[in-house]
C-alpha cells in the first residue's frame, strides 16, 4: 500500500536493447502538479505510456490510490480515473465540439443496442444531462465556445482545439490528469492563456492532479509544484523548478556541456 495518490516503484522499460525507464520512482499526491521535463529522448512519454497501459513496464510496480496497477489495460486505467492528452492533436476535426468530448467518455457511451431502443426516453434524458456536463464544462475555459457546441472543431484554432482536447481528458471525472506537451502548436500569448485554464481547472476540480511534460520552462516555472528532470529514461533532478534548474547535471542535460 502507498499513501500517495501515484507511485512509481523502480520502473525499467526497455525496448530491445534500448532503456527507456532506468529504474525510475516518483510519486505524486493528490491536488499536485507535477512537471516531467528533460532532452528528447529521455523518457517523459515512455512514463505515460506505461501508466495509461499502452506498454507494460519491464520491471516495477506502478500504484494509483493504493492499488497495483502496474500492466494494466487503458481501458482499466481510464476507469480507475486516469486520463491523457497527447502532443499531437487527435480530435476528430470533422465532429463537433460536442461529439468530440463526449467520446472521451466511454463510461456512459457504451450501452447496449436493444437497452436503448426499448429505453428511448432513459435514453434521451441521459443525452440531455451529458450535453449540459459538457456545456458546462467548457464554459470554464471560454464562454463563446460553449454557445458553439454543434461547431465542427476543425474550423477552430488551435488554443481553442487544446481546450476540447482538455474538456475531453475531463468529461469523465477523472482523479489524474497528464498533459502532454499540451503547448505545442500555440503562440507565447495562447500558452499563457492555456496555462491560465489549467490552473483554473485543478482550482475548481476537487483533488485533480496533473502531472504536464512540457519543453517550455516557462510553463513549468508558472504552474508546477515540483518538477522531476530525466535524462536517457534516469531520474537526474526532483524538487522546486528552481531548485532543478540550478542543478549542474540538469544543466549538462540540457546544454550537453560543462
Amino acid at each position: 500500500m502507498t499513501g500517495h495518490l501515484l507511485e512509481f516503484r523502480n520502473v525499467v522499460k526497455r525496448f530491445g536493447g534500448v532503456t527507456a525507464l532506468d529504474d525510475f520512482s516518483m510519486t505524486l499526491d493528490q491536488s499536485e502538479i507535477l512537471g516531467l521535463i528533460g532532452p528528447n529522448g529521455s523518457g517523459k512519454t515512455t512514463s505515460f505510456n506505461v501508466l495509461t497501459g499502452i506498454y507494460g513496464p519491464t520491471e516495477g510496480q506502478v500504484f494509483f490510490e493504493g492499488q497495483e496497477i502496474t500492466g494494466a489495460d487503458p481501458r482499466a486505467v481510464y476507469e480507475a480515473g486516469i486520463v491523457r492528452t497527447f502532443q499531437r492533436s487527435r480530435l476528430c476535426l470533422s465532429l463537433s465540439i460536442y461529439d468530440n468530448i463526449m467520446i472521451g467518455d466511454t463510461s456512459r457511451l457504451v450501452r447496449g443496442l436493444w437497452s436503448n431502443l426499448i429505453s428511448r426516453r432513459r435514453l434521451e434524458e441521459q443525452l440531455d444531462m451529458t450535453r449540459r456536463q459538457a456545456r458546462d464544462l467548457v464554459a470554464t475555459f471560454s464562454g463563446h465556445l460553449a454557445d458553439r457546441m454543434d461547431q465542427p472543431v476543425g474550423a477552430l484554432p488551435m488554443i481553442e482545439r487544446r481546450r476540447i482536447e482538455i474538456c475531453r481528458a475531463l468529461i469523465s471525472g477523472p482523479r489524474l490528469l497528464l498533459l502532454d506537451e499540451p503547448s505545442a502548436g500555440m503562440t507565447h500569448d495562447e500558452t499563457h492563456q492555456l496555462m491560465d485554464d489549467i490552473l483554473d481547472v485543478r482550482a475548481r476540480g476537487e483533488g485533480l492532479s496533473i502531472i504536464i511534460v512540457e519543453h517550455e520552462m516557462g510553463v513549468i516555472e508558472r504552474i508546477t509544484d515540483r518538477c522531476i528532470v530525466l535524462s536517457y529514461g534516469r531520474k537526474i533532478a526532483e524538487g522546486t523548478y528552481a531548485e532543478v534548474a540550478a542543478d549542474s547535471e540538469v544543466q549538462n542535460a540540457y546544454l550537453g556541456a560543462d
